[in-house]
């Protein structure tokens, strides 16, 4: 059930529910420190040149879906997910584009 959920329940259950982790932390670990572990300087920061890897959420909704019985739901609250720059989710419509690439780390 974590395929589709990992982070959504991260953040609706960890941060908003239970408050162990602050957004900006649990946001940081899932996405600069874990570019950062991997060497990927231009992953997991918002800045000119690097890669437009972004994912607008709700706060107050966002949670996962998914459970061992029905493993491929997707999470609620997440609007929409640019990979590259591109939409790959938009208005709850998943646009089905190649538009990410299998990244390796960096030494």
């Amino acid at each position: 059930p974590r395929q589709h959920g990992c982070f959504a329940r991260v953040l609706g259950s960890h941060v908003r529910e239970h408050g162990h982790l602050g957004w900006e932390q649990a946001i940081h670990k899932m996405t600069g420190l874990s570019a950062v572990t991997l060497g990927l300087p231009d992953r997991g920061v918002l800045r000119p040149g690097a890669a437009a890897d972004v994912v607008v959420f709700d706060p107050m909704t966002v949670a996962d879906q998914a459970s061992y019985q029905d493993p491929h739901r997707y999470p609620v609250g997440i609007s929409w997910v640019w990979v590259n720059g591109t939409p790959v989710l938009g208005s709850g419509t998943f646009h089905p584009h190649p538009a990410g690439q299998v990244l390796s780390p960096r030494p």
